[in-house]
């Protein structure tokens, strides 16, 4: 029996949240810098872009179109990615990512203008919802015990969001014209291009070959962006076959796998992450993740 989009779309998201738990890993306890995590990132999704691009070339007659629009999902995807990473820099795994994906909201709202799709009443109100999970997830608890919300790296995330939609928009038209497979070398190409221009430095390389633990980095980051092409390549097919804002919306249920991956990494190897696992704090982000993926589900269920 032929897998469905659904149960792809599904495995994409779970697979994509052990992704960004290792991100965070990486990037906030064991490489030296955040451009120094870009750098071999770049070579391993060349490497692969290469490869596919060999075995799976552009279908005959092709137009110019399909690949400037799949080029242009590629920048817009990579610009979403470098902000959530640059953003696991700084903040917990578990509150980046939540906000990120609300990118289903801005192709709801997209649709209406591109698509010619109309919103009812019930479908804004799961837009509010979702705005104010999005926000609930990005409190914080101050050392006196208050808790605060940091506008400024919210707003960032949800540049970011925008980035992913119109990426996922960009590419539901290009799988028109060329297979999943080219969707993934033409991104891969695209990705490793910027990650080497921003990377590619003297410093950075001799930040590489002298840091502590460096093989056992590596290889931690090689598993990561093994899994990586893996999820985009699941979200790729799944749009390929399923309608975008479906497909958008359950793989948007990402930030389910990273509190659960999060929650039992916190219990069986505490030093892995920064993750603030107080019972109240914990209720606050289940709660909040239940707004966001519900309201989420309102608007395509109405």
């Amino acid at each position: 029996m032929a897998v469905d989009w659904v149960s792809i779309a599904v495995l994409s998201a779970a697979v994509l949240g052990l992704v960004n738990i290792f991100d965070s890993h990486l990037i906030s306890r064991r490489m030296p810098s955040f451009r120094a995590f870009l750098l071999p990132v770049a070579i391993i999704h060349l490497i692969y872009g290469l490869v596919l691009f060999s075995l799976f070339p552009l279908p005959e007659g092709t137009g110019i179109r399909p690949i400037l629009v799949a080029v242009a999902s590629g920048i817009l995807r990579t610009g979403a990615i470098t902000i959530m990473l640059y953003s696991l820099k700084r903040e917990e795994v578990s509150r980046v990512i939540p906000v990120v994906y609300t990118y289903p909201i801005f192709v709801a709202l997209m649709a209406a203008p591109l698509l010619g799709e109309t919103l009812y009443y019930l479908q804004w109100l799961a837009i509010i919802i979702v705005v104010a999970g999005a926000v609930t997830v990005s409190v914080r608890r101050s050392p006196d015990g208050s808790a605060t919300w940091r506008s400024r790296p919210l707003f960032i995330l949800f540049g970011s969001s925008l980035l992913f939609a119109l990426a996922d928009i960009a590419s539901k038209y290009a799988l028109s014209y060329i297979s999943f497979w080219n969707m993934f070398w033409i991104s891969a190409f695209c990705m490793s291009t910027i990650f080497l221009l921003v990377s590619t430095r003297p410093h950075i390389i001799s930040q590489l070959i002298s840091m502590k633990r460096r093989n056992s980095a590596i290889a931690l980051l090689t598993f990561n962006e093994t899994l990586a092409p893996i999820g985009i390549v699941l979200t790729f097919w799944a749009l390929e076959r399923g309608p975008v804002s479906l497909v958008s919306t359950i793989v948007s249920s990402r930030p389910i796998f990273v509190v659960i991956y999060a929650l039992i990494l916190s219990r069986v190897w505490p030093m892995f992450l920064e993750w603030q696992a107080d019972r109240g704090m914990l209720a606050l982000r289940l709660i909040a993740i239940a707004m966001i993926v519900g309201g989420i589900a309102i608007i395509y269920l109405t």
